[in-house]
């Protein structure tokens, strides 16, 4: 209770918010959780709401906004907030994994709409595609979407009414030109949709660039910790198509548990620094590895020979991401086997966290993957980087030798 005496802090309150709107820098904005202060205890940290209900008015309305947690949730609104400001979106919309993120988006077409999507790019998606494309009546290709040509030749003008990119493209990292891959949908009337999951909003601005929406998994590295699991989707404008997505989310109970969007804001708090950490740890991983004896191919765009590394230095900043892959010689299975080998590295599925991890991509994906069967995805966290080469450099010279 609020003693009698107590100094009036609205006007400090109102102060520290418009502070926010001011022209700091993102990472100063995004460590501050974009200046809120609790008005009811002066917290620097924006309290955790959990009701999934809430007081009508003696209208029998909701002044406050919220009526009912299905649809919105202020914890959600605190981090999709901090989300669109990352992203310089219009606005953003938080999901309770990446996968229902993405499909929403796919699932806001209208039937007989044409859908162009990447050959290389997240699994889990393409198989999703390909079994439910069919069934929702969309018209779907696969290009290389590296090759804008292939891109271009893929359009059909009031057809395509959506493309989807992703880049670095997942397990090989292939870079696709956002602003070309932009103008080649708008040219067509399509939107554009990127999933920067492995880039993250500190190494690209897929919507600055020209896409209309952009998709992350932020139960990668927009969380970082390996303890939750979410999606964003963030919209350059405000559209129709956008609200259709708003409403497939509120409708379908989609959005983000209140739990896991206070976690998932912590963790952008500290987002610029892993994910610069992350980035300079992978560039001098794949500088070493590719000189390594057992290694046949690094893929990584932040090396100077990667074919996808002029258009990456020119729409990413700040490093080349956090991820690498790594063709290992003698094939397969000196690839299993030097995963089998590893002690710091953490065999498990996923990326973007802390830990690095490192995973046999083509095992998982299975046989209609693109990914070479001698492929290691690396994962790269924020331990020492010494220490990571030094793990995997004992875990290749085992696996060539037939060690233990």
């Amino acid at each position: 209770m609020t003693r009698p005496d107590a100094p009036d802090r609205t006007a400090e309150t109102s102060a520290r918010v418009e502070d926010s709107r001011a022209p700091w820098a993102k990472r100063t904005r995004a460590a501050q959780a974009m200046g809120r202060v609790d008005p009811a205890t002066r917290a620097v940290v924006a309290p955790l709401h959990v009701s999934t209900t809430f007081i009508r008015d003696a209208d029998n309305g909701y002044a406050s906004g919220f009526s009912y947690a299905r649809p919105d949730n202020a914890t959600v609104r605190e981090a999709e907030a901090v989300l669109a400001m990352l992203e310089e979106a219009a606005g953003a919309l938080l999901f309770g994994s990446g996968m229902a993120a993405a499909t929403a988006v796919f699932q806001a077409l209208e039937p007989g709409d044409h859908v162009v999507a990447p050959i290389v790019m997240y699994w889990g998606l393409r198989r999703w595609l390909r079994e439910e494309a069919p069934r929702r009546r969309l018209d779907l290709d696969f290009v290389p979407a590296d090759d804008l040509d292939a891109l271009k030749a893929a359009m059909r003008p009031g057809r395509t009414k959506l493309v989807w990119i992703e880049t670095p493209g997942n397990p090989l990292w292939t870079i696709t030109d956002i602003a070309a891959a932009a103008g080649i949908a708008h040219a067509a009337g399509a939107r554009l949709a990127v999933d920067s999951t492995a880039a993250s909003p500190v190494h690209t601005r897929p919507l600055v660039l020209g896409a209309d929406l952009v998709m992350h998994s932020a139960t990668k590295i927009l969380n970082g910790h390996s303890d939750v699991v979410a999606g964003v989707l963030a919209a350059r404008a405000p559209d129709a198509f956008w609200a259709r997505i708003g409403a497939i989310r509120a409708g379908g109970g989609a959005i983000l548990g209140p739990f896991e969007a206070y976690l998932l804001m912590r963790s952008l708090r500290t987002l610029h620094l892993r994910a610069a950490a992350q980035a300079a740890s992978a560039q001098a991983l794949a500088e070493r590895l590719a000189a390594h004896p057992h290694v046949a191919r690094v893929l990584y765009p932040g090396l100077p020979d990667d074919p996808g590394h002029a258009v990456a230095a020119r729409q990413m900043a700040g490093g080349f991401g956090f991820m690498l892959s790594i063709r290992v010689a003698g094939g397969e299975a000196a690839a299993i086997a030097t995963a089998a080998r590893v002690a710091l590295w953490k065999r498990a599925t996923s990326l973007g966290g802390v830990e690095s991890l490192i995973e046999h991509r083509a095992s998982v994906e299975g046989p209609d993957s693109p990914c070479p069967p001698d492929l290691l995805r690396l994962s790269t966290g924020i331990e020492d980087p010494d220490d990571l080469f030094r793990d995997l450099d004992a875990a290749l010279r085992a696996a060539h030798a037939g060690g233990p």
